[in-house]
């Protein structure tokens, strides 16, 4: 198991996230992201990983 941790306090909604994989990255009404922390298996690492290199805040963290 895995776990995605999202900083919301960083997060500027550019939805880049959401672009790789709307499942694991939701939005909210104002198009911030709407994940804190969520458990993945290991067949989502690598899309989860995808995520996080979008993010230009780096606001998103992958902890395997």
């Amino acid at each position: 198991m895995a776990v995605i941790r999202v900083d919301k306090g960083k997060c500027q909604g550019h939805a880049l996230c959401y672009a790789v994989d709307p499942d694991l990255y939701p939005l909210d009404d104002d198009g911030f992201s709407a994940l804190t922390i969520k458990e993945i298996d290991d067949a989502q690492v690598a899309d989860a990983e995808r995520g996080v290199e979008a993010c230009p805040e780096r606001a998103i963290a992958v902890e395997t």
